[in-house]
């Protein structure tokens, strides 16, 4: 009886999540204030969907790349398909509130989940708890012996350079916390003929509004061209520097 109130405390816990989980959804799918370039005529956003969206990208290959052995879920992966691919349990041990939740980062090679928000302190708050309850999910889930905790240790930087000497973007990212990774975006002023390097050392800037109306389009496509060897997009002139290459 005692293991059976644990069990239904816990899966209202989750079901209280989902409820929050679905508020924010709805949230975000009030009027926007502007379309996002690159999208279909009649797709409505709010203009910061695309930053959330390139950055989710980047962080989430990057972490693959640095782990090429490894299995690894990204969040188009559901926790059922993380049990039952990772070999991890029985699937069919998840709630049906929750086996269609997808994590950002779950590596079930070295057992870690990440949760990726941006650098502030309400989606810090948000990324810790939404860590937490995908773990208590997958941990009820998955053998004895496979139980999975909060990712440490991953940071990194990466550049987007739009035209020589033109705009620079910055994305960086850092896990102040197990489980949870915070990223931001960051602008450097126009300085013609000055290296990337160059650019890169001078002042960091909040990111402008015009920038991401103006080239949002191409910051997704971009990375993931960059990431995957494929032709970059079309309207793209610059550079995209990796990890790698801001050592």
């Amino acid at each position: 009886m005692k293991e059976r109130g644990t069990r239904t405390r816990s899966t209202l816990g989750l079901a209280g999540f989902l409820v929050v989980l679905v508020t924010a959804l709805g949230a975000h799918a009030e009027p926007p204030s502007s379309t996002l370039p690159g999208r279909k005529p009649d797709s409505w956003e709010p203009w910061g969907a695309f930053l959330g969206r390139a950055a989710h990208t980047a962080v989430g290959i990057e972490y693959s790349a640095r782990h090429p052995a490894r299995v690894v879920f990204l969040n188009t992966a559901s926790l059922s398909r993380i049990v039952k691919e990772g070999k991890l349990g029985d699937p069919e041990r998840l709630s049906e509130l929750v086996r269609l939740l997808r994590p950002d980062i779950t590596d079930t090679s070295a057992r870690v989940l990440f949760e990726v928000k941006p650098d502030n302190e309400k989606s810090h708050a948000e990324a810790r708890e939404q860590a937490r309850r995908y773990l208590a999910a997958l941990n009820e889930a998955v053998d004895p012996d496979k139980k999975l905790v909060g990712g440490t240790g991953f940071e990194g930087s990466l550049f987007l350079e739009f035209e020589n000497g033109g705009a620079l973007w910055q994305l960086s990212w850092r896990t102040p916390e197990p489980g949870v990774t915070l990223y931001r975006w960051s602008y450097r002023r126009k300085k013609p003929h000055a290296s990337w390097k160059e650019r890169a050392a001078q002042k960091e800037e909040a990111l402008p509004r015009e920038e991401v109306e103006h080239r949002g389009e191409l910051a997704e496509q971009a990375i993931r061209a960059a990431y995957e060897g494929g032709k970059r997009p079309k309207g793209f002139q610059g550079q995209v520097y990796l990890p790698g290459d801001c050592h």
